[in-house]
């Protein structure tokens, strides 16, 4: 199985339940697991690895350059659910 790191782990977890988010939402959305100063290098990460996908804003909300936003790939998501099986597995008692 291919490893994710928690920070990995936050930013998919993230995408998936809100769908698409830029960086800066990612570092709000964090509860501050997530610093502004790695979630860009992160992302970029994963979009090699194709963990996420990104794209550009149509029309900017701002005064500005449109935003990267960000979503989990099919296979961001997979690898995620994998992690969490993989978690709750080790969670359980072990039986007698």
């Amino acid at each position: 199985m291919r490893s994710l790191s928690p920070k990995e782990q936050c930013i998919l977890a993230l995408l998936v339940t809100h769908r698409e988010l830029y960086g800066l939402e990612l570092v709000g959305a964090s509860q501050g697991e997530l610093k502004r100063g790695t979630v860009y290098v992160t992302l970029s990460r994963m979009e090699e690895k194709g963990l996420v996908h990104a794209r550009l804003e149509r029309v900017p909300k701002h005064s500005g350059l449109p935003r990267r936003i960000y979503r989990a790939s099919a296979l961001g998501t997979c690898l995620l659910n994998a992690h969490g099986a993989f978690d709750r597995a080790l969670a359980r008692p072990a039986r007698a």
